[in-house]
């Protein structure tokens, strides 16, 4: 990788090496406890995370999931869904933005070459982030590109536009998703900075503000051969990678609904009040209230046991990659995301159904956890999981292999 070493040379210390999970789950404890206080101004005044990124970089986090043969620990899948939900309920947009760093990681694992995986791995060490540009708009669906990577001498030159670019603001190598000349989906690790590349910061959602999610335009961007992997060949044989990225998202949903519970209880100890015909001296002591809380804080459970149990199947499928133990996963995960993009949703309106009125105080800003939750949970739509699930088990169609199950 020498070309490519030369484009990366860095001036700041080497990150952190975290050496177990639970060393791991502690430092995500102690950086959520710091982003937290000010998640809310970030929101209001969309202040963007950069700082809040470089220390998560410098944590070690972000290469939690390198694989022990070349230097990390490979945390289990449902570490890293707990992991992303500490900093999700945290703040949602700094949990939202290393998804896709976590997701390029697991496919570089399944289809880089050892050259590629030796550098690329060594990076995420080292602190480097790996920002996606892979959506588009325009084009039929959401699974089609028309950004082109195009044979040029010994390498390629890329052209095209990707919008919601999640990560591509705070990241050292932008990932770059397009079709090769036999139109084969490739993934491109462009050094930051490299002439024909630019990066726009218009992501202008009115939910998860600070995640960066601008457009990146490629005009005749060159990358060298050494830094292109074959992604398509990840979805052309059973493999996790599209398991692992949903996980993540899973975990995000969870931490929404994590934030969106704690200020339902706050609120409702500490201002609300009772309704006149309950009888109850606070609302605390409200039944309906009492119950209502106790139903969500049931299905929360039952959301964080599902996640936790699909990313132990999706450890399975990635030790041995079966046909069987992948669709295991991938079912699991879908159910997983299912329930996580509910509780998210429901927690988040249930605030205010049990504040009250004064909950609605714009200075309060309490609705940055359904903006977020509303915004989030329409990456992929579930109703297409339950379709997936349903067709598994109802017909025996296998679910298709995507980045998207």
């Amino acid at each position: 990788m020498g070309t490519i070493s030369r484009l990366s040379e860095k001036t700041r210390a080497p990150a952190h090496r975290i050496e177990s999970e639970e060393e791991a789950l502690s430092i995500a404890r102690e950086l959520a406890a710091e982003f937290a206080g000010s998640a809310n101004e970030r929101d209001t005044d969309r202040i963007l995370p950069f700082d809040e990124l470089d220390a998560l970089a410098q944590s070690g986090l972000l290469a939690i999931t390198v694989p022990p043969e070349y230097d990390g620990i490979d945390v289990s899948n449902a570490v890293l869904a707990e992991i992303t939900a500490i900093l999700s309920e945290a703040d949602s947009s700094i949990g939202q933005i290393p998804q896709n760093h976590f997701y390029i990681l697991e496919a570089l694992r399944n289809d880089g070459t050892e050259e590629q995986k030796a550098f690329f791995f060594g990076r995420a060490l080292a602190g480097d982030r790996f920002g996606n540009a892979l959506s588009e708009r325009g084009t039929k669906t959401v699974g089609d590109y028309e950004t082109r990577l195009s044979p040029d001498g010994p390498g390629f030159r890329l052209n095209g536009r990707k919008y919601y670019s999640t990560g591509v603001l705070f990241a050292e190598w932008i990932v770059v998703f397009a079709l090769d000349p036999n139109d084969k989906l490739t993934m491109a690790f462009v050094p930051r900075g490299v002439e024909g590349l630019q990066i726009i910061d218009d992501w202008d959602g009115f939910g998860q503000r600070t995640t960066g999610s601008g457009t990146t335009v490629l005009q005749n961007v060159y990358v060298a051969a050494d830094a292109v992997v074959r992604h398509h060949r990840g979805f052309e044989r059973p493999t996790t990678i599209g398991s692992v990225g949903q996980i993540i998202h899973a975990g995000i949903d969870l931490g929404i609904a994590r934030a969106a519970f704690a200020e339902m209880l706050d609120f409702v100890r500490n201002h609300a009040r009772p309704w006149m015909d309950s009888g109850a001296e606070r609302a605390a002591d409200d039944p309906l209230t009492i119950a209502r809380i106790g139903q969500l804080a049931i299905r929360l459970e039952a959301a964080t046991a599902t996640v936790e149990r699909a990313g132990k199947k999706v450890d399975v499928a990635q030790i041995n990659g079966t046909e069987e133990s992948v669709i295991e996963a991938t079912l699991a995960v879908a159910a997983a995301k299912v329930l996580t993009t509910e509780i998210a949703l429901d927690a988040s309106n249930t605030l205010f159904e049990l504040a009250g009125t004064a909950s609605t105080k714009i200075g309060l800003n309490l609705d940055r956890h359904w903006r977020n939750a509303r915004t989030h949970t329409l990456h992929d739509p579930v109703r297409w999981k339950h379709h997936v699930v349903g067709n598994y088990h109802l017909n025996g169609i296998k679910p298709p292999k995507n980045g998207a199950l």
